[in-house]
């Protein structure tokens, strides 16, 4: 997965107040939150007794190295092997770097032995995942081993399969024979570039479909020169974006057509980059009619808090689409694991499903590198000090079985037949007096399974045509089967917002215009940073940079105006303002300084705007510093009484 390239971009989501104390003190008050929630989950219908219930614990290593220890439901220190089976967890997943050196696991041949020894001993199943590189590997990079580099054609196959070949004999000889072996770690892109890379740039050199194949059939000639007598070792091709159907058709189309040996189709899958559960379904049964072959779900994740562990920011967005979506709780994360096994399952051929990383803890050591935090700690099954989230619990559940009660007070139930308890986002709307508002015939709604669908309701509104009054009217509305009333408020007022699309939730700058790096200056979609909907007008960069974003308004009569929007971000900027222009003939411009003070410290900024022409110019200025990040949202401007 996109992992090193995004804890970059984690500026730009989620950092919190938590502070990054040493293991085994309390890290916040609301630390403990997740261990004492209480959840439940439905059980999948037909779901088989080997379904793979997976996990990847590939930084386990470095995290027990640096003193990161894992409590069971008793509150008792226990070994994360004996947690994970009492849990359900049957496979585990170990990646493999060619030459580690810059930390994220460091994960050699020779440190995953040590973790692969525990869990064959706890009687669970093996999938060794080549990276074939010294560092991560996913499709926005896929460096070259520094050994490989500079060798022909020819020497580069022959040194994949030896070291394919040779890695698995050790894991062999040690008594840990792999179950499963990926060969590349979502191949979107190829790997090895440029040998290996299947879309060159122009004028870039690249070994394209050809030189990918050659080198994916090696790595593949390398596992069966290894596996001996015994059972057929299963053979992973792996792709990202679990939700693409025509990517995966444009790599699994050339590969099957030249022959090359493998068995299981391997997909990443992460709600909030990938789609809902539904485009996953969608895919899997496509590619189970076209080739015929097993599939994994070879990572998935979902955050049990929106919380940072160790200040070093986390990549997680919360996932909120038109149709459904999932609250960043113990609650939700369970859900949500549940709802992609539930799409693994129902597929033809659909073997199992591998959870990434859900023991990497924030403990000093073992971060994402040598110079790094963890970015991961908040999408965990643990909280950040190692004691058992209720949601671990799911991998039996979804089997009908293993109901747990925590010694904080949390536990995790089998459940059916969730309520609606609350809206997803409060729904407000303006209206003028005696006009009808046009309120949704459909709302999203959270269950109390945390997660958000799209339902019917039927609103009880007035007769709004005597509605002449200024002010809040609140309208309930109500749900067929369900007691929970959703509820909206109307404001009736004298002007409305001149400013169309003021929350950006059409996921476009539309008639704004950015004098700046697009790169840096851009719309979000990220519920977590949000004031109102979903969408922000966002800025990051790692370097400071200036930038004007500014919007023409016409058709203004005379008199004054306010402007207003809502900002929060991490502060330490140069100068922000909010500004407006071109309201008369004189030039000039009025503005009001903006001060982020903290992630999700919202601040709305106001200034008025004496408009004599016609029109106006607003606009968001910025004179940042490196790593400066923030978020603006709801835009207004309305005609002053």
């Amino acid at each position: 997965m996109k992992r090193y390239a995004l804890v970059k971009a984690a500026v730009l989501g989620a950092l919190s107040c938590v502070s990054a104390l040493a293991f085994g003190q309390l890290k916040s008050n609301r630390a403990l939150d997740g261990c004492r929630q209480q959840i439940l989950v439905e059980p999948v219908e037909g779901i088989s007794k080997d379904f793979i219930r997976g996990v990847d614990i590939s930084s386990l290593a470095a995290v027990e190295e640096n003193r990161g220890r894992f409590l069971n439901k008793k509150g008792e220190e226990e070994d994360i092997f004996k947690i994970l089976k009492d849990n359900g967890v049957n496979w585990v997943r170990l990646r493999v770097w060619n030459k580690p050196v810059n930390g994220g696991g460091n994960n050699s041949v020779e440190v995953d032995i040590p973790i692969a020894l525990r869990a064959k001993k706890a009687g669970m199943k093996l999938l060794v995942d080549f990276h074939y590189s010294d560092f991560w590997a996913d499709p926005a990079k896929q460096f070259m081993p520094a050994d490989w580099v500079g060798l022909s054609e020819f020497s580069l196959n022959a040194a994949v399969e030896n070291f394919t070949k040779e890695s698995l004999e050790k894991f062999i000889k040690a008594g840990v024979r792999p179950d499963m072996v990926q060969i590349g770690n979502e191949l979107n892109n190829g790997f090895m570039w440029p040998a290996g890379k299947i879309w060159g740039n122009e004028g870039e050199k690249a070994g394209g479909m050809e030189g990918f194949i050659r080198l994916l059939s090696s790595a593949s000639r390398g596992v069966r020169g290894a596996q001996g007598k015994g059972n057929k070792i299963k053979i992973v091709v792996h792709l990202a974006d679990g939700g693409k159907n025509e990517l995966y058709r444009s790599i699994f189309d050339p590969i099957t057509q030249a022959g090359v040996d493998y068995n299981v189709i391997g997909l990443s899958f992460y709600t909030y980059w990938h789609g809902s559960p539904d485009d996953l379904r969608a895919n899997m049964s496509d590619l189970a009619t076209r080739y015929g072959k097993e599939m994994i779900c070879a990572e998935t994740a979902y955050a049990f808090t929106p919380d940072d562990g160790d200040k070093q920011g986390n990549p997680f967005i919360v996932y909120s689409d038109e149709t459904c979506g999932y609250r960043p709780s113990v609650q939700g994360q369970a859900t949500a694991v549940r709802d992609v096994i539930e799409a693994v399952a129902s597929v033809k051929g659909g073997l199992g499903v591998f959870y990434w990383e859900p023991a990497w803890l924030p403990v000093k050591g073992a971060g994402l590198s040598n110079t790094e935090g963890a970015t991961w700690e908040n999408q965990a099954m643990f909280d950040f000090n190692g004691r058992i989230l209720p949601s671990l619990a799911v991998w039996n559940l979804v089997g009908g079985k293993g109901e747990i009660e925590t010694a904080w007070g949390g536990s995790a139930k089998i459940g059916r037949n969730f309520e609606p308890y609350a809206m997803t986002d409060p729904l407000v709307v303006q209206v003028l007096p005696k006009k009808n508002p046009g309120l949704p015939s459909k709302v999203k709604v959270l269950f109390t399974n945390d997660k958000e669908q799209l339902v019917n309701v039927k609103w009880n509104e007035p007769d709004w045509s005597k509605q002449t009054e200024l002010g809040s009217v609140k309208v309930t509305g109500t749900i067929a089967g369900y007691s929970y009333k959703p509820e909206a408020e109307v404001k009736i007022v004298s002007q409305m917002n001149l400013v169309s699309d003021s929350s950006f939730e059409t996921g476009r700058l539309g008639e704004w215009k950015l004098n700046g790096d697009s790169t840096a200056c851009f719309v979000e979609n990220n519920k977590n940073n949000a004031h109102s909907g979903k969408w922000t007008y966002k800025y990051w960069k790692s370097t400071g940079f200036k930038s004007t974003l500014t919007r023409k308004i016409t058709g203004l009569s005379e008199g004054t105006y306010i402007l207003s929007l809502w900002a929060m971000g991490g502060g330490g900027e140069n100068n922000i303002r909010l500004f407006a222009a071109n309201f008369d003939d004189t030039g000039k411009q009025v503005s009001v300084k903006i001060k982020n003070t903290g992630w999700k410290d919202w601040h709305q900024y106001t200034l008025e705007i004496p408009v004599q022409n016609g029109g106006v110019t607003i606009g968001i200025f910025l004179d940042t510093n490196a790593g400066n990040w923030g978020n603006f949202d709801d835009v207004e401007l309305i005609k002053k009484e």
